[in-house]
């Protein structure tokens, strides 16, 4: 077998037909101990795109790493047609210390990318992980949950105005995409500016494994490898209806206007209904009950979990949903796919990417 078609990266190289487990060293600890990142690269036998998948680049976020796992040691990929990068935990400090961000300076890795040597500690990881395992790839999957205290519904987040981000992001299936700019050192919106389709995948809350929505994801990267033919025997999934939320308007995060305890009247995922009222603020004594009340009928996407809040904090990620999409919901059935975004509220920027 020729290498013509090897994955290298700085010290190595996988040719066609093999798997390598590596430990990557990208920093080092005060005592002068290696930093280093798992990292499993499945090199097909056969030609094929080169994807990779990322989770943890944020610390305690756990539902990713369960999803990029079991694509790597579960899946069956001995027909795979080109080539899996797979790295579950990007941050490896911060998952250490079970914590969101880089505990050295409390610098945010996903703010890093695509990282500059002789920099700061955090751009000289994102640089040693960009260069080697993202730079030679074709597109790929950046998975993450909510930060803590709050949780997200599954959905992708992407860069719709680019035609092969667009792509990707229908192609994997979610029932909801946010039409964003990656924000700057993400590594989703590097990567897209390099040229390499990248989208984000939102899912559930940090500190745990939540089993449906990994089962979900892992749906959708079947339906991504069925799109871009890594594996012939998948389907590209419809998810029986999909909104993409774009455009200027409303503002989509509920904050609260009081300080006190929070009773939430909704799931994550809820269709909830202009003047429905999502969640109610009381006092210790459960009194001076102050209602949260829904401005327009949509989909919260995003909702507290600590039922705890200081006036300004959020309480709800809610987005506009079209009239077909609203009906596709509440009679259980799917409107006709046209690929086209609904008019809709842009959302806030959030701490979740």
């Amino acid at each position: 077998m020729s290498d013509d078609r090897a994955f290298t990266y700085n010290g190595g190289a996988v040719p066609p037909g093999e798997t390598q487990n590596i430990r990557y060293g990208i920093s080092e600890t005060y005592l002068g101990d290696p930093v280093r990142i798992p990292v499993t690269i499945v090199n097909g036998e056969r030609d094929g795109p080169t994807a990779f998948l990322t989770a943890a680049a944020h610390g305690d976020e756990l539902n990713g790493i369960e999803v990029v796992r079991e694509v790597a040691h579960e899946w069956d990929l001995s027909k795979l047609a080109g080539t899996l990068v797979c790295l579950p935990v990007l941050n490896v400090p911060g998952f250490l210390a079970q914590q969101r961000y880089l505990p050295v300076y409390d610098r945010d890795l996903n703010r890093s990318f695509p990282g500059k040597p002789g920099s700061t500690s955090s751009k000289r990881m994102a640089h040693r992980i960009y260069e080697n395992f993202i730079a030679p790839c074709d597109f790929g999957l950046d998975f993450h949950t909510s930060t803590r205290g709050r949780t997200n519904m599954l959905h992708v987040r992407a860069d719709m105005t680019d035609e092969a981000v667009h792509r990707l992001a229908l192609a994997f299936g979610s029932k909801v995409v946010i039409d964003s700019d990656g924000p700057s050192g993400t590594l989703r919106g590097e990567a897209t500016d390099d040229g390499i389709p990248t989208i984000t995948i939102e899912m559930g809350e940090a500190h745990r494994f939540q089993r449906p929505l990994i089962d979900d994801a892992l749906a959708g990267v079947r339906s991504v490898f069925a799109e871009y033919g890594l594996l012939e025997t998948d389907t590209v999934r419809w998810p029986g209806w999909r909104t993409i939320v774009a455009g200027a308007g409303e503002k989509t995060w509920l904050r609260a206007d009081s300080g006190g305890i929070v009773d939430t009247h909704f799931e994550s995922g809820s269709l909830v209904r202009e003047g429905d009222r999502i969640a109610t603020i009381t006092n210790p004594f459960k009194e001076d009950a102050v209602a949260v009340e829904a401005p327009f009928t949509g989909l919260l996407i995003g909702l507290l979990e600590n039922p705890v809040v200081y006036p300004g904090n959020p309480l709800c990620h809610l987005v506009e949903i079209g009239e077909s999409t609203r009906r596709a919901i509440e009679a259980g059935d799917a409107p006709t796919p046209v690929g086209q975004p609904e008019p809709a509220g842009q959302p806030e920027p959030t701490a979740t990417e």
